[in-house]
C-alpha cells in the first residue's frame, strides 16, 4: 500500500485495499493518506466516514491523517466534525491528537480554537509546545509565541530546532527585524547555528525582512544549503531589488547541479525583467524549456512580462499563444504588457475574452487596464473600467487604481476632476496619488494647485526634494522666478536626482 501510494498510483492502492479482508487500523489509515497526500479530499474523508462503519476502530493516527486533510483542504466543517469525534472517541487529551488540532486549526487560521486544545492540556510534551509555537508564527501572532516560548523555557522545558523554526517563522515583515535578530543570537549561544533546517528559515527571515547581507552571511556558513534555502535567497534579492545577484546565485545554483522547480524560475524571471537585459532571460527560458517547465503558468506568465519589458513584445505574444493553460495571471500579464506598447486596443480584446471564458478579472487585471487607457490618452475608456470594476465585478479600488485615474484624468486637463477624485477619498491619501496630480500639474503649468498638492506631500514625506524640484520648476515656467528661486534655496545642497537611463538596452 504505501509503495502504490509512494508512486502515485492510487488505483492499485485502492484495489488492494478493496481486496484484503481483514482490514487492519494501519491498513486504513494508509488508504486515507494516500487520498490526503494526492489532494483528493473527499474520499479521505469517505473512507474516513466508512471506517467508522467497518469492524475496525480508528486511532489517534487515523485523525491525526484526517485533521491534515482537513486542514489542506481549507475544510471548516469537516475540521469540526472530526473534531467532535476526537472527543467522543476519547482522545482529545491524546498528545498525537492534540498536536495534530493544534496544527490544523493553526493553519486555518483559527488559532483562538487552537489555544483552547492546548490549554486543555496539563502537560504539554515537546511536539505539542511546538505546534502551538509554530500556529502562533503562522498565523501572525509573533508576539503570543514569543511569550509561550518564553513560558516554556521558565518550567524548564529545553526548546530544539522545531521549536526555534516555529518562532522564526512567525517573524515575516521588516519592522520585526531585532525580534529574529535576537532569535537568531539564541540559536547561535544554544549550538543550533550548525542545524541545516534552522539555517534555512533564518536565511528565510532575513530574505522576508529585506535583510539580504545577513541573509547571505548565513547562508555561507551552510555546507549544503538544500533547494528551499537557496530558493529563499534568489527570491528575496529578487524582491529587494538585487536583481544582478538574484541572477548570478540562480547561475550558481544551477551550476551546482541543483534543479530549480517553476517557482523559482519564476522569481528569477521577475528579476530579469527588472534589469531589462533580454539574454539572461532568454538563457532561463532555454533552462526552462529542457526541464519540462516552460509550460507551467507561473513560467509562462513570467515569461511573456520579461520579454515585454525587454522590448521583445513579439516573443511574449509568441509565449502566451503557445500555452496550453492559461489563467488570469498569464491574462493579467498579456494585458500590461500590449498596455506598455500602447496597444490599448488589444488590451481590451484580451479583457473581452477573459469575460467570454469565464475568468474573473481581480485587481490586477484592472491596474493593467487603466495603466493601457494612460499610455494611450482613453479617458472615456478609463472611466468606463473604473466604474465596471466597482459595480459589475466588486473588484474595491487601491491605492494604484486611484493613482493610474488621477494620471488619467489630470493628464487630459481635467485637474480640478482628478482634485475632487482625490478630496473624496479617504483620509489619510497615499503620498503616491498626490503624486500623480503634483506631475499633472507640472504638465499643464498649474503653479496654484501644485502649491496646495506639494503641501500634503511636504506634510507626508518631508525628507523628499523631488516634490520641491517639481514645484520649482512649475514656478519657473509660469515666470514666478523668484518663487521658484526660494524652493531652490530650500533644497541647496541636497542630493541631486540620478541623470536617466533607458529602459530598454540590447535590443536589436
Amino acid at each position: 500500500m504505501q509503495f502504490y501510494a509512494i508512486n502515485d498510483d492510487l488505483i492499485s492502492a485502492r484495489n488492494l485495499f478493496d481486496k484484503t479482508p481483514h482490514r487492519s487500523v494501519y491498513l486504513w489509515n494508509s488508504i486515507i493518506r494516500a487520498y490526503a497526500k494526492a489532494h483528493k479530499f473527499s474520499d479521505a474523508f469517505w473512507l474516513f466516514k466508512q471506517m467508522f462503519s467497518s469492524e475496525t476502530m480508528p486511532d489517534n493516527f487515523t485523525f491525526t491523517c484526517i485533521l491534515r486533510a482537513c486542514s489542506e483542504n481549507y475544510d471548516f466543517e469537516g475540521m469540526r466534525l472530526v473534531h467532535g469525534r476526537v472527543i467522543v472517541w476519547g482522545l482529545e487529551l491524546d498528545s498525537i491528537c492534540s498536536s495534530a488540532l493544534v496544527r490544523a486549526y493553526s493553519k486555518l487560521d483559527l488559532v483562538h480554537e487552537a489555544t483552547g486544545v492546548f490549554n486543555r492540556i496539563t502537560e504539554p510534551d515537546l511536539v505539542l509546545w511546538n505546534s502551538m509555537i509554530w500556529g502562533y508564527g503562522s498565523g501572525g501572532h509573533w508576539d503570543k509565541g514569543l511569550q509561550l516560548f518564553n513560558s516554556m523555557r521558565r518550567i524548564g522545558k529545553q526548546p530544539d530546532g522545531y521549536t526555534l523554526v516555529g518562532l522564526i517563522s512567525g517573524v515575516v515583515d521588516q519592522c520585526l527585524l531585532e525580534i529574529g535578530q535576537g532569535i537568531h543570537g539564541f540559536c547561535l549561544k544554544s549550538g543550533f547555528d550548525s542545524n541545516a533546517y534552522i539555517g534555512s528559515v533564518l536565511v528565510s527571515m532575513y530574505s522576508r525582512c529585506k535583510c539580504m547581507n545577513s541573509a547571505r552571511r548565513v547562508f555561507y556558513c551552510l555546507s549544503q544549503p538544500d533547494l528551499v534555502t537557496w530558493s529563499a535567497l534568489v527570491t528575496g534579492f529578487s524582491q529587494t531589488g538585487g536583481y544582478k545577484n538574484a541572477l548570478v546565485f540562480f547561475k550558481r545554483m544551477i551550476m551546482e547541479g541543483r534543479k530549480a522547480d517553476p517557482l523559482l524560475i519564476a522569481s528569477v524571471l521577475v528579476a530579469t525583467a527588472q534589469l531589462a537585459t533580454v539574454d539572461p532571460g532568454s538563457e532561463i527560458h532555454c533552462y526552462a524549456v529542457r526541464h519540462g517547465c516552460s509550460s507551467e503558468v507561473m513560467v509562462s506568465s513570467a515569461l511573456i512580462d520579461m520579454y515585454s519589458k525587454c522590448g521583445f513584445l513579439g516573443l511574449g505574444v509568441r509565449v502566451f499563444k503557445t500555452m496550453p493553460t492559461r489563467n488570469i495571471i498569464t491574462y493579467n500579464s498579456m494585458i500590461s504588457s500590449l498596455g506598455l506598447y500602447g496597444l490599448a486596443t488589444e488590451a481590451f480584446e484580451m479583457f473581452g475574452e477573459i469575460v467570454d471564458k469565464g475568468y474573473r478579472p481581480d485587481e490586477s487585471t484592472f491596474s493593467a487596464l487603466l495603466c493601457s487607457c494612460c499610455h494611450a490618452g482613453l479617458v472615456k475608456d478609463g472611466r468606463d473600467y473604473f466604474r465596471r470594476m466597482k459595480d459589475e465585478f466588486e473588484v474595491q479600488a487601491k491605492t494604484e487604481h486611484y493613482v493610474y485615474m488621477v494620471k488619467l484624468v489630470g493628464m487630459s486637463g481635467e485637474l480640478e476632476e482628478a482634485y475632487d477624485l482625490i478630496q473624496s477619498l479617504p483620509k489619510p491619501v497615499d503620498s503616491g496619488i498626490w503624486e500623480a496630480l503634483l506631475s499633472c500639474c507640472d504638465v499643464h503649468q498649474n503653479s496654484e494647485l501644485a502649491e496646495i498638492v506639494a503641501q500634503q506631500l511636504f506634510e507626508n514625506k518631508p525628507e523628499k526634494t523631488t516634490y520641491k524640484v517639481m514645484l520649482s520648476n512649475i514656478y519657473a515656467g509660469n515666470g514666478r522666478w523668484d518663487d521658484a528661486k526660494n524652493v531652490r534655496d530650500d533644497i541647496a545642497g541636497e542630493n541631486r536626482k540620478m541623470a536617466g537611463i533607458s529602459w530598454i538596452s540590447g535590443v536589436k
